[in-house]
């Protein structure tokens, strides 16, 4: 019965959806393509709306950058990152059909193996529990052919040369990465610094089936922290620092237990549950996100990846997960520790230095063993290759040549013979100021569309046998409805002027005279419109309005010439539906 009702919401939710205009498959005229979707005028402004909030906690708020970079990335930037190596699926086609599935879904779904369990297992592996479990194609019930591995990145080729590989990049993380030097310039060379970039990304799903969850193209939100590991994290922390995370541990999970523990960031850093301070804090950020796009603390907690589900690229990861009445919990962001992998395979591949200077608050005078070449005596030996040859000796380890003449008398340096008298072995003292170092890198990762879905999950409600989409305020689509209780006698020019001068204040606002008042109230409710104001006969005669709520049907009296500021407040979380009039 509650899986009935469950589907129930699920159906009713993207019915809505599509009639109301947020979203819908794309492509419907010709069949559909799976994975892919349309938003409509409400869903583009919902998805907008959830994105702006994203920037105004991490851009305005917290101070990161914001970048954009093309879709379609070189193939020797993703051969660095070790996506071409890692970013595989299992997959298995139907003998009959020649249809094609992720194996490890099938074993989830007919075979009650856990991902967890599933998403190590070899190919082999894979073959025999989906031979010993009598698993066939969905579909038509045919036999598969044996897994293997599928790249979920889409390939092409840029230009008009076949050997000029590009791939529609899978993340935007690589896009940040490769542009760290110039970012860094911008950052006027200092740690530590974030940037954010929100854009569409691209992954060759095997067999996307759940809606919004999963998709081929998406809008993802990367933001890559870059920071000094030994430098301690900043008073940021101290805003976040009594934050209680819900935190499914690791070895937790290993003993089949859903059982999550509650700490503070201060905790949780203190016992090492979370390696990284600024991992922590965007934890936490995520968590302050979630509640204000609707989701309760309650309805949300992080998940710790055990070794064999971590990305290739992390030292500790942990998704943040929401709990969805179709899906269970649902991945609605990821936080990965990177270290320094990204930057050092891409200083590696590219030969461009990634490095950063930090200067000690001390200089540290140390003192330095050194081979000396002694030219005079190299250039009568080597003649023009005397420098050449003094080069090579002053690269080689001191320990190196003094081991050499004490065992041979001489030190080869590649086809040269070196004598004791050729160089001089000895110390000298060296003043360091600083070092360069490769910065570390955290990362708190969002699908747009995902938050999108869960929004309106968790919008969606009931009342008096209506649906009322309850959006909070910061994220609705629209968020003023003008309606004329009669389209005669003024009322409507009265009301078409109060729309515009709302529209000039930065709201969206909707106009509507069609149909009944009560009607008008309906329809917006189900578009989740916050706040309806009506202007009436009483609105001729005294200059006010009724403002009408949402979510409890309490209706307001207000002047006009209050509402620009009366609403700002509003919108801005400073004041409460109380504070906007006379109840009345």
């Amino acid at each position: 019965m509650e899986e009935t009702s469950k589907l129930g919401k699920f159906t009713a939710i993207n019915e809505i959806a599509r009639r109301r205009g947020f979203f819908w498959n794309s492509y419907e005229i010709y069949g559909g393509a799976g994975g892919f979707v349309a938003y409509g005028p409400l869903g583009t402004r919902l998805k907008q709306n959830i994105e702006n909030k994203l920037r105004d906690i991490f851009v305005k708020q917290v101070g990161i950058l914001e970048m954009e970079s093309s879709v379609i990335t070189p193939g020797k930037v993703f051969e660095a990152s070790g996506h071409v190596a890692n970013f595989k699926e299992p997959m298995v086609e139907c003998i009959k059909c020649n249809k094609r599935f992720r194996a490890d879904h099938l074993l989830e779904e007919h075979a009650k193996i856990s991902s967890a369990t599933a998403e190590k297992m070899s190919l082999d592996e894979i073959k025999f529990a989906i031979d010993e479990n009598g698993i066939r194609c969905p579909d038509c019930g045919g036999n598969f052919n044996p897994p293997q591995q599928f790249l979920t990145m889409f390939v092409t080729t840029i230009g008009p040369y076949a050997g000029a590989t590009g791939y529609g990049r899978p993340e935007a993380a690589q896009g940040i990465f490769v542009e760290f030097n110039r970012l860094f310039a911008v950052a006027r060379e200092k740690l530590p610094f974030g940037v954010i970039q929100i854009g569409h990304a691209l992954r060759n799903e095997i067999s996307p089936r759940q809606g919004l969850i999963r998709l081929r193209e998406f809008t993802i939100c990367d933001l890559e922290f870059f920071f000094d590991p030994e430098k301690p994290c900043c008073h940021l922390l101290k805003d976040v620092e009594n934050e209680v995370l819900p935190i499914l541990l690791g070895e937790t999970r290993l003993k089949n237990s859903e059982e999550t523990i509650k700490v503070t960031v201060h905790e949780a850093l203190d016992r090492k549950i979370v390696r990284s301070e600024w991992q922590a804090f965007f934890m936490a950020m995520a968590k302050r996100l979630l509640v204000e796009i609707g989701v309760p603390e309650e309805k949300q907690r992080f998940i710790e990846k055990l070794p064999w589900e971590k990305a290739h690229y992390s030292s500790q990861s942990f998704d943040q997960e929401v709990l969805l009445d179709r899906y269970g919990w649902t991945e609605v962001s990821g936080h990965a520790y990177r270290t320094d992998y990204d930057l050092s395979s891409h200083m590696k591949a590219s030969g461009a230095d990634m490095r950063v200077f930090k200067e000690y608050d001390t200089p540290v005078e140390t003192e330095q063993v050194i081979v000396k070449p002694l030219m005079a005596k190299l250039g009568p030996v080597f003649k023009k290759e005397s420098a050449k040859v003094g080069e090579l000796i002053s690269k080689v380890d001191p320990q190196i040549i003094r081991v050499a003449f004490e065992k041979h008398g001489y030190y080869m340096a590649g086809n040269y013979k070196i004598l004791p008298e050729h160089v001089e072995i000895c110390s000298q003292k060296i003043v360091e100021r600083g070092k360069r170092f490769i910065p570390h890198v955290v990362e708190p990762s969002f699908g747009s569309d995902r938050l999108f879905y869960v929004a309106l999950e968790y919008a969606y409600s009931i009342k008096d046998d209506r649906v009322v989409m309850k959006f909070p305020p910061c994220i609705a689509p629209t968020q003023i409805g003008v309606y004329p209780l009669m389209s005669k006698d003024g009322l409507d020019t009265k009301a078409l002027e109060l729309q515009k001068r709302l529209t000039r204040e930065g709201f969206t606002v909707e106009y509507d005279e069609t149909g009944s008042i009560g009607r008008r109230y309906a329809r917006a409710d189900e578009a989740g419109i916050p706040l309806g104001i009506t202007v009436d006969y009483d609105t001729l005669r005294d200059e006010t309005v009724t403002i009408r709520d949402r979510d409890s049907w309490r209706q307001v009296r207000s002047p006009i010439k209050d509402l620009p500021q009366l609403m700002h407040l509003y919108f801005q979380g400073k004041i409460n539906f109380e504070n906007l009039g006379k109840l009345v």
